[in-house]
């Protein structure tokens, strides 16, 4: 499960690039009047690409002034969602889905994996810098269980000497490639599409 980590470190400034800004007002304005609050999960999103993949107390209370909305409100979305960080995390991020279906194919090898490779700790950056691990809820892909999510990629059907792999390849800064690694095509069928093999005997 995600446990969230609020930095004790905390930056005393926080403001949109001015590209980010004009953003920011593109996002806003595909909320009709009265209802501009409804974009804070975007903006929230928006500050944590901004801030190296973390968003700061100072970054909510930014947002919550630009929206018009109290602060606790932008605290409470960005608190309850795993998808924000509230602490800072390693160039890989590495989110371990440990929800049944990939428990129950293996997912806590998984977690040794980063354990032993990455630190003993959720939420603790590698000596390296290079990257940090939580465990998470569902991220959709239960079909190709088990598997993580790093960055913004997804990686699936793996094992604990397939995970330790791609954890070597980031250590060395070396993107891994994302998707199946046993060569499925999307959410295609372990062995292949068998519904339709036994018509003739129906």
């Amino acid at each position: 499960m995600s446990i969230k980590k609020i930095a004790k470190e905390q930056p005393e400034k926080f403001e949109f690039t001015k590209e980010n800004l004009e953003v920011s007002k593109k996002i806003i304005t595909k909320y009709p009047e009265g209802k501009q609050s409804s974009a804070v999960m975007a903006l929230l999103y928006l500050a944590q690409k901004q801030n190296q993949n973390w968003i700061p107390l100072v970054a909510m209370k930014y947002i919550g002034k630009l929206l018009k909305m109290p602060y606790i409100k932008v605290y409470e979305v960005a608190t309850f969602y795993s998808m924000y960080n509230l602490s800072p995390v390693g160039k890989y991020f590495y989110q371990v889905c440990t929800t049944t279906p990939c428990m129950l194919r293996g997912a806590y090898k998984l977690v040794d994996a980063c354990k032993e490779k990455i630190s003993n700790e959720q939420n603790k950056i590698s000596e390296d810098g290079q990257c940090s691990w939580v465990e998470v809820e569902c991220l959709g892909a239960c079909v190709n269980a088990p598997m993580i999510q790093i960055n913004d990629d997804y990686y699936e059907d793996l094992n604990k000497d397939k995970l330790i792999q791609i954890i070597e390849q980031t250590k060395k800064d070396i993107k891994p490639k994302p998707g199946s690694y046993k060569g499925r095509m999307n959410s295609a069928p372990e062995n292949n599409r068998l519904t339709l093999n036994n018509t003739k005997n129906a």
